[in-house]
């Protein structure tokens, strides 16, 4: 499996959300399989989206298009880093 594990402060989440939740059609449409969304303990504008992709090249290409800078500047997300995964090993206990 290929994951991405986004990490990124948002100016205001229920505004975010909103834009992500409007944007779930072209994530799935991009290669995006599953999603779960974490906020921080201790900061509640600070989010991480981990994700499961078809292909880090296909995230990579989306992540990265003009489309998707453009959806983060309308969502107020300031400075996403973008961890490009590969799944080495799953379980369940």
């Amino acid at each position: 499996m290929e994951y991405v594990l986004i990490i990124h402060a948002v100016k205001d989440y229920p505004a975010w959300k909103h834009i992500f939740d409007q944007a779930a059609g072209i994530r799935k449409a991009a290669g995006e399989q599953s999603y779960q969304v974490l906020r921080y303990q201790s900061d509640s504008n600070r989010i991480v989206h981990f994700s499961k992709w078809h292909s880090l090249e296909q995230a990579r290409g989306f992540f990265e298009s003009l489309e998707l800078v453009e959806i983060r500047l309308r969502a107020g997300v300031e400075a996403p880093e973008f961890l490009y995964l590969n799944e080495l090993e799953a379980g369940v206990l």
